[in-house]
């Protein structure tokens, strides 16, 4: 009898557990430590820690948008493809343990893809380029290039520059005195001309008229130039010649106008060339060692890792802003000319042929012939005149700011 009722005592408490399971549902496990590595421009790779039988729902899409992703992962990461570049996502996972039984909803992860690689190519429209996000006529700078300023700028009928350079993903400029560093193959140089439609109010918009960039393949340069168009939408590659109308208030308030030359291929090569071989004009450490935003603008590179083996720019040689009256005249008239006119008139340079002058900062006046080009100098200078005119290529007015200068500095060497 007492192992009767051992029986029946344990028959009653498996019947009891037996019931108690049919009513009771075991709490599924919400998914944890979601995370996203390896962001590209356009992938991510997913990943969670759930119980390993159970499946997981893994749904997101960007910011304040419908999910555009949704799928049933067994496992514990998904390799999410097909994201838009430069922008946010907001992704989260729910562990499915059976059809009538899933877990709350994990944490929400937010995370923003990468910007699109520079494409260091001469594609046909410049957006294709990379260089700029978003809408290109913002001219928003892509993270994978930085924008860089010179000191003393070249004169382009007033217009505004915006210039930037896009390195190789890992890959750096490097020190090698105070010219032009050493760029790497697949670095790209670009400066966009601009007029800001009244420089007394930056709020009434820009002009956009063309991009003109240079590429470094196989240890050469290569230029192209992009016309914008009148949408401000997009620039397209061109050879020809283009002329732009071109309407703007100057910051003192005075209305002005030019036909603006966007020049062609040709004539880029001809300021571009030195001995034969297409060069960069601009991007020379001294041209850049200047203070910009608060900090020196190489120290900045060199924090960025965009220089590598670079002294201390205070041992760099730092070439003179023009507009700077504290400094001498000749400091400043040699700085615009070498910035202006050495491209040309220097060794190896268009005009070599032509002309005794030899206009590069560096070079001892006694070498410059510009004592004894005084008077040619000046009336070149002061005056617009297509194919007589010096800037020769680049210009369709007078700086007058810039031939005061050079007029006052002639005149002080008499």
């Amino acid at each position: 009898m007492k192992r009767l009722g051992l029986i029946i005592f344990l028959l009653i408490c498996i019947s009891a557990c037996s019931n108690n399971d049919d009513n009771t549902t075991i709490e599924c496990a919400t998914p944890t430590s979601l995370n996203a590595t390896d962001i590209t421009h356009n992938s991510a790779l997913l990943s969670w820690n759930s119980t390993s039988s159970q499946d997981v729902l893994v749904n997101g899409g960007p910011s304040g948008s419908m999910p555009s992703v949704s799928e049933n992962v067994t496992g514990s990461n998904l390799s999410v493809t097909g994201l838009q570049p430069n922008t946010t996502y907001e992704f989260s996972v729910q562990a499915i343990c059976s059809i009538d039984n899933v877990s709350m909803l994990s944490t929400v992860l937010r995370f923003t893809t990468n910007a699109s690689p520079v494409i260091p190519e001469f594609l046909t429209n410049l957006s294709d380029l990379n260089i700029f996000t978003g809408s290109l006529s913002n001219l928003n700078i892509s993270s994978k290039a930085f924008k860089y300023e010179i000191i003393t700028p070249l004169f382009t009928d007033y217009a505004s520059k915006l210039r930037l350079i896009a390195l190789p993903e890992d890959l750096s400029m490097a020190y090698d005195g105070d010219g032009f560093p050493m760029f790497p193959n697949g670095t790209l140089i670009a400066k966009t001309f601009f007029y800001n439609l009244d420089e007394t109010n930056l709020s009434l918009g820009k002009k956009i008229i063309e991009t003109r960039v240079l590429i470094r393949k196989n240890d050469a340069w290569l230029l192209g130039n992009y016309k914008w168009n009148d949408t401000q939408s997009d620039a397209t590659l061109t050879d020809a010649e283009h002329t732009v109308p071109v309407a703007w208030v100057n910051a003192e308030g005075e209305d002005m106008s030019t036909n603006y030359i966007v020049p062609s291929n040709a004539d880029c090569i001809k300021c571009h060339s030195n001995a034969g071989d297409i060069v960069a004009l601009g991007p020379k450490l001294r041209n850049m060692n200047f203070e910009v935003d608060g900090e020196n603008q190489l120290q900045k590179f060199i924090n960025n890792g965009h220089l590598l083996n670079a002294p201390d720019p205070n041992t760099i040689a730092a070439l003179p802003n023009w507009e700077d009256e504290s400094l001498t005249l000749n400091q400043r008239a040699r700085s615009y000319f070498d910035v202006n006119c050495a491209h040309c008139h220097s060794p190896g340079g268009f005009c070599d042929q032509e002309s005794l002058l030899d206009l590069r900062y560096e070079t001892p006046l006694e070498n410059t012939n510009i004592v004894e080009s005084g008077n040619s100098i000046e009336g070149r200078m002061g005056v617009y005149l297509p194919g007589w005119s010096m800037p020769f290529i680049g210009t369709t007015m007078v700086h007058d700011e810039g031939y005061d200068l050079i007029e006052a500095y002639i005149s002080s060497l008499d």
